[in-house]
């Protein structure tokens, strides 16, 4: 069922993961530094929240557009942060991109964690005006709100993403700057203490500034544990394996649940939690390998409990809106949890089949390689990587003229002739995983469909581990 008439050439796999890092320098919000590597950006943003008397400046953009939403930025950091932590040992000349990439989203949520207490700002610019506009983000002048959660109006969601997000970080800067390490961890105990007291989805607290943009669909209780598990990974402080022990069951230990994104958790968390069985012999945690093993079985053809649906050509499909998200992320699943099978010399049962850790790399690497362009489209999904890529992508700064070509302002409604040109976009946003094709492998290259030629920080963050891995491990294609 997977594509077999695919050249079996290897890919360029330590080419696309310097690409994949760079393109976060475009997504960028704020002061830009002197050696910006994406020259066609420039400053933006650089008042966001001083209305607020809160210095919200940087971070990034999540998507297309100019609005900073919290929830997939903190995602983003904290995939990000996972991607290092597992394969940043196979990744050492782009190792200081990575840092650099995280550190960029987590000075952002440090600030938006710790500029008042009991409250967390999460997102800046109303999507509504912002979405009214095609702008260049250096020309925005839409309105710049500002919108927290607090005890009054909880978001339990989105404080234990940023809590996992904070830790993980930590552990990527433990050895390179141990004073920074140990800000973002002090900051990730306090905002998860906070999402963990005022329970709420942030979606009814802030309804639709959020909804339906990045609604919490899923609800809270999966970044709960999310959050709690990845506290325990970075800290010496057993009250998070009580808490996990405590509260797993009412938070989703045993749902079954096979997507795994920026809402839901769930899966995630199963998998990061079996290392600790696995690996560290917690026998507590062994629920967690279980329910794991249910997902891979899941998604592996053939298997008696396979439900994942692959397109003609081999791609996992969850979805016609940026379904290479679900593709990502699931692929950077499959490699950390075979990293910690081979570790353990386990494996995963599936009725009468037994499935190793070998299995699971072949099947990551057959979606890294469609993304790639081993496909019935021959068509590179990372802009700027390969021979053939979409030229007609659907995010603002990229379509619009670069401030170098067009120094006068670009106007809001002025820039929807730029949407809406047939021409290829004037900056390449080289590194940018798009939304992908549909269903039946088809892919149309227009910037008006979003749902397919939209890419987004949390499409790259999980694929940044998947390149590290097969830029630095021979598999056979």
């Amino acid at each position: 069922m997977f594509c077999l008439s695919c050249s079996a050439t290897d890919l360029d796999y330590a080419g696309a993961l310097e690409k994949s890092l760079l393109f976060f320098e475009g997504q960028r919000s704020g002061k830009l530094p002197a050696n910006q590597r994406v020259t066609w950006r420039g400053d933006s943003g650089l008042s966001d929240g001083s209305s607020y008397h809160v210095d919200l400046v940087g971070g990034y953009y999540d998507a297309g557009d100019n609005v900073k939403f919290g929830l997939p930025m903190a995602f983003t950091i904290t995939m990000l942060s996972w991607s290092v932590i597992e394969f940043g040992n196979l990744m050492p000349q782009q190792m200081e991109n990575a840092r650099t990439a995280v550190r960029w989203g987590s000075d952002y949520l440090l600030k938006a964690a710790t500029a008042t207490p009991d409250t967390l700002y999460v997102q800046v610019a109303d999507p509504y005006m912002d979405h009214k506009c095609w702008e260049r983000p250096e020309d925005m002048d839409t309105p710049r709100n500002v919108y927290k959660v607090s005890a009054q109006n909880p978001g339990s969601d989105i404080a234990a993403e940023t809590a996992a997000a904070l830790a993980a970080a930590s552990i990527v800067f433990r050895e390179s700057d141990p004073s920074y390490s140990s800000r973002l961890l002090q900051a990730a105990k306090k905002v998860f203490d906070f999402a963990d007291r005022y329970r709420g989805s942030y979606s009814d607290s802030l309804s639709s500034v959020v909804c339906p943009f990045y609604c919490s669909y899923s609800g809270y209780h999966d970044e709960l544990l999310w959050g709690a598990s990845w506290l325990h990974a970075a800290s010496e402080d057993t009250s998070y394996m009580g808490y996990i022990q405590s509260n797993g069951h009412t938070l989703g230990a045993e749902d079954d649940d096979y997507s795994f994104s920026w809402d839901d958790k769930r899966v995630g968390t199963k998998v990061l939690l079996s290392k600790g069985f696995l690996m560290n012999k917690i026998d507590s945690l062994q629920l967690y390998k279980v329910h794991t093993d249910n997902y891979i079985c899941s998604l592996l053809p053939g298997t008696p409990s396979s439900q994942a649906q692959y397109t003609p050509g081999g791609l996992l499909y969850k979805g016609s809106e940026s379904n290479t998200q679900y593709v990502t992320s699931t692929a950077f699943l499959l490699l950390t949890y075979a990293k910690y099978l081979s570790n353990n010399g386990g494996v995963t049962i599936c009725g009468t089949t037994t499935i190793t850790h070998a299995n699971l790399i072949s099947l990551a690497k057959t979606q890294v390689d469609y993304i790639l362009g081993k496909n019935p489209a021959k068509m590179s999904y990372m802009v700027g990587f390969g021979e053939r890529y979409p030229q007609h992508v659907h995010h603002r700064g990229s379509s619009l003229p670069s401030k170098h070509a067009h120094p006068n302002p670009i106007g809001c409604n002025e820039g929807f002739q730029y949407l809406y040109s047939g021409s290829p976009n004037p900056n390449t946003m080289v590194g940018a995983i798009l939304g992908g094709p549909d269903s039946r492998d088809n892919f149309s290259d227009d910037r008006n469909d979003y749902q397919q030629s939209e890419p987004a920080t949390y499409i790259n963050a999980p694929l940044v581990g998947a390149l590290a891995f097969f830029s630095a491990t021979p598999v056979a294609g």
